[in-house]
């Protein structure tokens, strides 16, 4: 390449070419293109306008922002009036920032890697925080940007196309509405469920039904994406699909299904890093919480979630009390059941847990200690009943992590600190 030609190839890159360093679409080989472009006409050619298109690549998301910060459209402009400054006190910083950029892009961060696995392990804790450096994903070199169209499968068996990235979205379920705003998909979130009390931008969101799902309302918002569960959300899921609405439905039966789940709704967002982030944290957290319990005696566990319902095999609580340690004693039968009063003093557990539904008496605790026989069941006799946070236990979402860990806690606190 002549002088002039790697001028003239730096001249053209500018903000309204979508030639910004931080334009999410710009891939990371363009970047280095840029970059090298730019410090090839750095070393030919004295700094006539330069600093100011190089200010303008580094500092704008697009050409709008740009244009609507006064400052620094200032300093742009002050820059333009004094190439010399430039010259003396920042063209040394700008080509080490330039040489540092282009480095990043054509290496491997290795000593990142080396530092998260080894800060990995330890007693299982309510301060675990999600990484994304340490994701196996990231690790494995996942691609930052999902590729579309992208088809996907949900739960119903139904495929999905997607030409782009959702940026309308209405969730008919709070665990959907958590993983949307977990892994940084909020700012698209039009509609939720009335029962959507968590994060709390998601109140503020206009709600489209509860259990029942006001169709015109969902219809109205013109969504390009509706979360929901097959089950709780049946009927909606059928009408919705009538209207040629697309409805990504999940409802999975296991910890490492949910994790499965939130990895893809991340993927059809693409909110990838995001949420290689969140997944690695809930498998953080299940590491190390069956890591402080491993090789401890089980303990018997009688979960009752609603007065005189408890919870059998093939639901996702029933693996919770094993990962965290126990023995569901409710789990000779499948699914969601009603007590069976005698077979639960028959078995005799050696915990009970209940939800913490903010009441000041729980109408579950008072149900069990009034219960005929009950008297004579050891987590009773010891008072060995523990009230637990509701909403993450419950959710199929990123925060069945915390519920997990509070479950551990509740189960094995000699093993698991809180």
């Amino acid at each position: 390449m002549s002088l002039s030609e790697a001028w003239e190839d730096a001249d053209s890159f500018h903000p309204s070419q979508e030639t910004c360093l931080f334009e999410e679409t710009l891939q990371p080989t363009r970047y280095r293109e840029v970059l090298e472009k730019l410090f090839a006409a750095f070393a030919v050619k004295t700094l006539i306008a330069f600093p100011a298109r190089l200010l303008e690549m580094f500092f704008c998301m697009s050409r709008s922002w740009l244009e609507k910060n006064t400052q620094i459209k200032g300093w742009i402009g002050k820059m333009k009036m004094d190439q010399l400054r430039w010259k003396k006190a920042i063209l040394p910083a700008l080509i080490a920032l330039m040489m540092v950029f282009m480095a990043a892009c054509g290496a491997n961060n290795d000593s990142n890697t080396n530092n998260n696995g080894a800060n990995n392990g330890g007693q299982a804790s309510a301060t675990v925080q999600p990484t994304a450096e340490s994701t196996p994903e990231a690790a494995a070199g996942a691609p930052s940007e999902t590729t579309y169209p992208l088809t996907v499968k949900d739960a119903t068996g139904t495929e999905i196309i997607f030409e782009q990235a959702p940026t309308a979205i209405v969730s008919l379920a709070p665990s959907e509405t958590e993983t949307i705003y977990a892994i940084g998909a909020g700012e698209y979130v039009v509609g939720v469920d009335a029962y959507s009390n968590y994060p709390e931008e998601a109140t503020k969101v206009e709600q489209i039904g509860d259990m029942t799902t006001n169709i015109e309302a969902v219809v109205a918002l013109n969504p390009d994406l509706v979360l929901a569960s097959p089950s709780l959300n049946a009927d909606a899921v059928s009408k919705l699909r009538e209207l040629g609405i697309a409805v990504y439905a999940s409802e999975p039966k296991t910890y490492d299904e949910t994790i499965a789940k939130i990895e893809e709704i991340g993927k059809i967002v693409n909110k990838n890093a995001e949420t290689a982030a969140v997944a690695e944290h809930m498998r953080q957290v299940k590491q190390e919480v069956t890591d402080a319990v491993k090789g401890a005696d089980p303990k018997k566990v009688y979960l009752e979630f609603s007065p005189g319902w408890t919870v059998g095999s093939g639901e996702f609580l029933d693996e919770l009390i094993t990962l965290a340690g126990g023995v569901n004693i409710a789990n000779g039968q499948a699914g969601w059941y009603e007590v069976n009063a005698e077979e639960v003093i028959k078995e005799n557990p050696q915990v009970i847990i209940y939800p913490d539904f903010g009441e000041e008496k729980s109408s579950i605790l008072a149900g069990i200690e009034t219960r005929p026989g009950w008297d004579v069941i050891d987590a009773v006799k010891n008072n060995q009943m523990f009230a637990v946070t509701n909403d993450p236990l419950v959710r199929v979402g990123p925060r069945l992590a915390d519920g997990l860990l509070e479950l551990a806690q509740t189960i094995h606190p000699e093993l698991v600190s809180k």
